[in-house]
This record gives structure tokens, C-alpha cells and sequence, in this order.
């Protein structure tokens, strides 16, 4: 026995562990067109939903779908509903998931192997490698899954478990909350849902208990997202609130056709497993439909619920506290992770004024301008209050890698510092320029710099992630997104310059705009980059001679 649960603890971790390497691959390769796929879809809801679940297959996980949703919410880039529609075609993408995963063939788990590892190992480029990443993940999710059929496979023959098996048929609602529990507990109701099926291909329960099952996970998928923005703004919680009672509210409905029904089940398969995939991909297909026409109710419903009660005039405000303690001063060590505290803040900051740049582009709004050179003045005196503390601490005699990482964090400050002033200074300028003469850019001119600016705003917070962690995996992937970046503002100069030869009418009125956007953007971008660069430099990644040409070219 003790064997036996050794065996599928150990299949199923690696199972979440298989679904975490390819979602891993994907951010790490495809963060930006991911982004850019999401926002561009937010003019049409039925596009929305089929972009939510094209997402989810792309990230093995609607849960990651809606943590990327809820984001781009809560800054403003999509509406509520649109991000609603998007996430309920994430469910449906990720119960298409689980039919593909599903795919049984001697040769594909050795394939996938040779191909990624040699991808991995071999490729220059980071892209190929993350491709590598994300075969040699598909290649241990059917591992995974055979694993568990081989722990499995002696208990069908088992009398242990035919009492066990019997009980969870005739109480489907045992199943139900057990099923919703796995699924919330392995923070994935993908890998729960390919478990559940590989048990019933296995013999081990009965298809009523097994689709049961199923519903449960659908509900417990709901609430992961729910725990993980409890503290999130609240338009992100609206969306993730909607989804919860759209889908977790429909599973208990299905539920209930299930037990009390009498249904002839075998339209959904030939045997216990497919008929349980199939009904987990109908029912979000259908929760899909039935929901999209239902979101402009369910979440003005919902945003009247969770909007925070009007205190008027008695609304209390706290004020900021800086993270410079000066008593900390004499404490090499905590005064350093004092002022690691504030640049974060600034970085933050940094984050918040450019993230709504594009809607200021496309149309003027006073009070986000003005919230927008407030923040700056923030930037400015959390900067000049860290430089004035790090100069304090220098006059003691620090040791030697208390004031290298104290000449570090200086000179983070520094560039974020100057990326704030390219958005106050010029971004902010150019956009009230843009309104005031009533300049329009063409299709094809505003398409590039909306994703131009999604790039290097998930840079900005690839640099925060960075700062936070020191992770040298991801320092070494924000030089090379800064090396990316300055080919991509290069591509976008000459396709201006090219619909400018063409004789575009909106081009050549907002060429100026245009291409100083691009060059603001590019120049924010090598601002935030520079947070990797002594990590980098420490662990031997990065040539001195090439970190002198960026400094360079930074300055």
C-alpha cells in the first residue's frame, strides 16, 4: 500500500511539475505576443473567448489566462466584460487541452524528447530553447500519465477498492466536493481532470463517479483564481468572481442533472473515459455560449456588490511610509534592504504611470494625466531620498559587497529615475500634443505601437521580477529582450518610413509622434534593463567590454 501511494504521489508531482515546465517555456518565450493577442481582442467578446482559449492551450492553465486577464483589468487596458469573455474561453481552452493531452502513441514520448532536449541544448536563441522547454513538458505529462496507469493497474482486480468505487457512484455529491478539493489543492484543474479520466480508463471508478469528479474540479479551477486576487482591485475580482459563478454555479447545476437525470450517457463515448473527457469540454463549451450573453448583466451584478461603499468627505487617506529607515543606518545589511524596498517602489511606480500611456493616446483624459505627473513627483523623491540615504551609509566604511550592491542600487535609481522622466516628459507631451492638434495615426501605425508598448511595458515587469528575486534566469532573459527591443523599434521605424513612401495620409501627419513614441518607448525599455546587468556581471554572463557598449549606449 505504502508503495502504491509512493508511486502516484510521485506521478502526479510530476504531472504538475510537467504542466509548470510548458507554461514556464510559454511566458518565457511568448509573454509579449500573448499579451498583445489578449488586447487586441478586446473589440469583439466571441473573438475575446476564442483568443481566452487559444491562450489557455498555448499555457496548459486558464488559471495563468486569468492571472494575465485580471492584470491588464486592473490597469485599465480591458473592460470587464471583455476580460470576463476571455476567461471563459480559457475554460473551454483548457478542457481542450486535456483531450490532447490524452493522445496515447508509443512514439510520441521519445520523439518529443529528442526533439526538445536537443532544442534545449542546442538552440541559440531563446525562443528555440523555450520551444525545447515546452516538447521535453508535453513528453513528461504522458510519462505522468502512463505512470499513473502503471500504479494504478493492480488495483482494478483490487476487492479494496470496489466498496470505495460503489460509494462514490451512488453519493455523487461526495465526489463532487472531493473532486473540487484536488482540483483547488494541485492548483490545476488540468492536471485533476487528467487524473480523474486516467482512473476511469483504468477501471477504478465507475463513469457517474468519474464525471462527478470532473464537475468538482471545474469548481475547485474556479476558486484558484479567486484566492490568488483577493487583494486584487476590483475590477480583476469582478472578472474572477464572474467566472466562478458562471462556471463553479453551473457545475453544481450539472451536478444535479447528473444525479437525479437518469441520462443515457453513451452519446458522450464508448467507454467510462471518454465519455468523462467528453462531457468536461461540452460543459465549458457550453458554459462558453451560455455565459457570453450573460456577462453585461452578471458583471454590472457583480461590480455593484464588490465596489467599496462611498465614505465622501469621511474617507480616510494613508499616507505612503518610506522603506528608508534611518535607524537602520549603522546595520549595513538591513540598510540595503531598506533602500532594495524603495527602488522596488520606484520601479513599481515606474510600471503604474506608463501602464495607461496608450489610453492617454487615444484619448485625453485630464485626471489620468494628471495622477500620471504625480507619480512622477513621487519618483522624484523616493529617488533623491534613496541617493541621500545610500550616500549616508557610505560614510561609514562599508565592506566590499555592501557597497558594490550599494553602487548597484544607486545606479537602478538612477535609470528608473530617467524613465520616468521619458513618460512625464515625453510620452505625456506627445499624447496632449496628439489630442490638441487632433493628429490620428493610421491602422497599421497605431497596431505597432500599442504592441510596441506591451513589450516593453512586460519588460518592466520582467526588470521588477528581477529586482525582487535576483534570478539570473530571468536577468539573462531582459538583456536579451533589450537586445529584441532595439530590433523591433528599428523594424517599426522603417514600416513607418515605408507607409510614409506610400504617401499614408495619417502617417505623414503623425510621423513626429510616431516615431519619437518609439524612441521614448525604446529609451524607457534600456532604462529598466540595466537591473540585470550586476547580476549578470557577477555570475560571469555578460563581457565587461559588452557592458561598457550598453552603458554606452544607455548614456
Amino acid at each position: 500500500m505504502l508503495l502504491f501511494i509512493l508511486n502516484l504521489a510521485g506521478a502526479a508531482a510530476l504531472l504538475l511539475w510537467s504542466v509548470r515546465i510548458i507554461r514556464t517555456g510559454v511566458q518565457r518565450a511568448f509573454s509579449s505576443q500573448l499579451r498583445t493577442w489578449l488586447r487586441r481582442s478586446s473589440a469583439n467578446p466571441p473573438l475575446a473567448a476564442g483568443t481566452g482559449a487559444l491562450a489557455a492551450i498555448v499555457l496548459q492553465s486558464s488559471t495563468a489566462v486569468a492571472m494575465l486577464v485580471s492584470n491588464f483589468a486592473s490597469k485599465g487596458v480591458l473592460s470587464v466584460s471583455v476580460g470576463l469573455a476571455i476567461f471563459l474561453g480559457a475554460d473551454l481552452g483548457s478542457a481542450i487541452v486535456t483531450q490532447i493531452l490524452l493522445v496515447r502513441a508509443a512514439w510520441l514520448v521519445p520523439l518529443l524528447l529528442l526533439i526538445g532536449v536537443a532544442l534545449f541544448l542546442r538552440g541559440e536563441k531563446r525562443t528555440t530553447r523555450q520551444a525545447g522547454r515546452i516538447l521535453i513538458g508535453l513528453a513528461l505529462i504522458l510519462v505522468s500519465l502512463d505512470m499513473i496507469r502503471a500504479a494504478t493497474d493492480p488495483l482494478r482486480d483490487s476487492a479494496a477498492i470496489e466498496p470505495f468505487a460503489a460509494y462514490l457512484a451512488n453519493d455523487v455529491f461526495s465526489a463532487f466536493i472531493v473532486g473540487a478539493i484536488l482540483a483547488w489543492a494541485m492548483h490545476s484543474s488540468v492536471a485533476a481532470v487528467l487524473m480523474f479520466v486516467t482512473f476511469a480508463a483504468q477501471g477504478l471508478l465507475p463513469v457517474t463517479a468519474a464525471m462527478a469528479l470532473v464537475l468538482g474540479a471545474n469548481l475547485g479551477g474556479s476558486f484558484i483564481p479567486f484566492f490568488l486576487t483577493l487583494s486584487a482591485p476590483i475590477k480583476a475580482r469582478t472578472i474572477v468572481v464572474g467566472n466562478l459563478v458562471l462556471r463553479g454555479g453551473g457545475a453544481i447545476i450539472a451536478l444535479l442533472v447528473l444525479a437525479y437525470a437518469n441520462l443515457d450517457l453513451t452519446f458522450l463515448g464508448a467507454d467510462a473515459a471518454r465519455q468523462t473527457i467528453n462531457l468536461h469540454l461540452i460543459y465549458n463549451a457550453a458554459i462558453m455560449l451560455i455565459g457570453l450573453p450573460l456577462i453585461k448583466p452578471v458583471t454590472g451584478f457583480l461590480g455593484s456588490i464588490l465596489a467599496p461603499p462611498e465614505n465622501g468627505d469621511d474617507a480616510v487617506q494613508i499616507e505612503r511610509i518610506s522603506a528608508l529607515d534611518p535607524a537602520a543606518l549603522d546595520n549595513p545589511t538591513r540598510a540595503l534592504d531598506c533602500a532594495s524596498r524603495e527602488v522596488l517602489r520606484i520601479g513599481e511606480t515606474i510600471e503604474a504611470m506608463l501602464s495607461p500611456m496608450m489610453q492617454l493616446y487615444d484619448g485625453w483624459n485630464d485626471p489620468m494625466a494628471t495622477a500620471i505627473r504625480d507619480k512622477e513627483a513621487d519618483v522624484n523623491k523616493m529617488y533623491f531620498e534613496t541617493k541621500l540615504f545610500l550616500a549616508k551609509l557610505h560614510q561609514n566604511k562599508l565592506p566590499e559587497d555592501a557597497a558594490h550592491r550599494s553602487m548597484d542600487l544607486s545606479s537602478i535609481s538612477i535609470n528608473l529615475e530617467a524613465a520616468g522622466d521619458v513618460i512625464s516628459k515625453n510620452l505625456l507631451n506627445m499624447a496632449a500634443k496628439r489630442d490638441t492638434k487632433d493628429i490620428h495615426f493610421s491602422p497599421e501605425g497605431w497596431r505597432d505601437l500599442c504592441d510596441f508598448h506591451d513589450r516593453v511595458l512586460s519588460n518592466v515587469q520582467l526588470s521588477l521580477n528581477v529586482l525582487m528575486t535576483g534570478g539570473v534566469d530571468n536577468a539573462r532573459q531582459l538583456v536579451e529582450e533589450k537586445e529584441r527591443v532595439r530590433d523591433v523599434e528599428q523594424e517599426l521605424q522603417l514600416r513607418h518610413m515605408e507607409r510614409l513612401r506610400k504617401g499614408t495620409t495619417e502617417s505623414i501627419e503623425s510621423s513626429n509622434i510616431h516615431q519619437e513614441t518609439l524612441r521614448a518607448l525604446k529609451q524607457i525599455n534600456t532604462a529598466v534593463s540595466m537591473v540585470a546587468y550586476s547580476i549578470l556581471r557577477e555570475t560571469g554572463d555578460l563581457l565587461s567590454s559588452r557592458l561598457s557598449d550598453q552603458n554606452e549606449e544607455h548614456g
